[in-house]
C-alpha cells in the first residue's frame, strides 16, 4: 500500500454551497478506541487495521462499489470511528460525498467535514489529513479554508512534493503568482513528474526556466 494520498484538487465544484457539520451539535467528539482502532500513521497500532479493513473498508468500500457490512457511508463511518486518520477512508468519504453531493453520504454516521475535524483533533500534525481535507474543501468551492489546510499540510510535511505541487495550483488559481512559483520549484526538486503547474506558470507567463 503506498504511504503517499495522491491529492486531486480538481474534484470539481458539485457540493459548492453545501452545509457543513457544526461543531457540537452534529459533530460529537471523537472518543478514541485504543482497543481495536489507534492512530493510522503509528506502526504499532496500524496491526489493528486487519478487522476494519477486512470486514468494512475493503477494496470494494474504497471503490465506492458497494459496502460490506451494511452501506458505504456505514462502513467508512466505522472505520473512521476506530481510526480516525485513515487517510485511504477520509479521502474515500470525500469522494462520496462529492459523488452524492450530500455532505452526509448515505449511510454515514456524520458530516464529512466532522470526521476531519476530529481526525486533526486526534493528531494535528498528520500532513496527508490536512492535505486530503484541503482538496474537499477546494471542492465545494471554499478556497481560503482549502487554502488553510494545503498550507498547513507543506508546512508540516515540506519535504512532501505531492503537497508542494497542489499548493502551487491553488495559488495560480488565486493569481499569487511569486508563491506559486515557489512551491513549483519545491515540488520539482523533490521529484514531482508532472509538468502540469509549471505550464500553468507558463501560460501566465509567470515561469522561467533555471
Amino acid at each position: 500500500m503506498s504511504n503517499r494520498v495522491t491529492l486531486i484538487l480538481a474534484l470539481g465544484l458539485a457540493l459548492a454551497g453545501a452545509a457543513t457539520c457544526r461543531a457540537g451539535t452534529d459533530c460529537p467528539p471523537l472518543a478514541p478506541n485504543t482497543i481495536t482502532g489507534g492512530d493510522y500513521t503509528n506502526p504499532e497500532d496500524r496491526q489493528k487495521l486487519e478487522v476494519v479493513e477486512r470486514f468494512h473498508f475493503t477494496p470494494n468500500v474504497e471503490r465506492l462499489e458497494r459496502g460490506q457490512s451494511g452501506s458505504i457511508g456505514a462502513d467508512m463511518s466505522y472505520t473512521l470511528d476506530h481510526f480516525a486518520n485513515h487517510h485511504r477512508a477520509l479521502a474515500a468519504l470525500a469522494r462520496l460525498a462529492v459523488r452524492e453531493k450530500n455532505p452526509r453520504p448515505h449511510g454515514a454516521k456524520l458530516a464529512v467535514d466532522c470526521y476531519f475535524g476530529r481526525a486533526i483533533a486526534y493528531r494535528p500534525a498528520d500532513a496527508r489529513v490536512r492535505a486530503i481535507f484541503g482538496g474537499y474543501l477546494l471542492a465545494l468551492g471554499q478556497e481560503a479554508a482549502a487554502l488553510a489546510q494545503l498550507e498547513e499540510a507543506a508546512r508540516l510535511e515540506p519535504g512532501n512534493a505531492t503537497n508542494q505541487y497542489n499548493l502551487g495550483l491553488l495559488y495560480v488559481r488565486q493569481k499569487e503568482y511569486a508563491k506559486a512559483r515557489e512551491a513549483a520549484r519545491l515540488a520539482y526538486r523533490l521529484g514531482f513528474p508532472l509538468p502540469g503547474l509549471k505550464n500553468k506558470l507558463a501560460a501566465a507567463g509567470q515561469w522561467q526556466e533555471r
